[in-house]
């Protein structure tokens, strides 16, 4: 329990060998320095302590979805694996052009352009491992 000054603050029990518990006035922390706000601008880019928390808070968050799509990539990866060695198994080819070009076309519909050039690395990163 923490005890309440005759000012209404509350303070700390601090116990003294000699003479037993003192109260001492609980201090407010102290406001960061100005060059610590700085520091903060310059990393994220953001004018203000406010947005500086916010754009940490979401780069955090890009940081786990990041962690995500790697997962994903990498589970991508296996199936494609197991859709190659089927394939090759069967005597058939590795890669499947028509099946590539629905895949091409699908990201160009989701994403423009750039959906394609993502779904052509992704091709690349799956293809051809077994």
């Amino acid at each position: 329990m923490t005890p309440v000054t005759p000012a209404g603050t509350t303070a700390a029990v601090t116990p003294t060998p000699a003479a037993g518990p003192t109260t001492e006035p609980a201090l407010a922390p102290a406001p960061a320095p100005a060059s610590t706000e700085r520091e903060e601008a310059e990393r994220t880019g953001a004018r203000t302590p406010e947005a500086a928390e916010l754009v940490s808070g979401a780069r955090e968050h890009i940081d786990v979805l990041d962690a995500r799509i790697m997962a994903l990539i990498g589970e991508r990866t296996a199936v494609s694996e197991q859709i190659q060695r089927a394939r090759l198994g069967s005597g058939g080819r590795r890669v499947n052009l028509a099946r590539e070009m629905e895949i091409l076309e699908r990201y160009r519909e989701e994403l423009g352009a750039p959906g394609t050039r993502l779904a052509m690395l992704l091709l690349e990163l799956c293809r051809g491992r077994v």
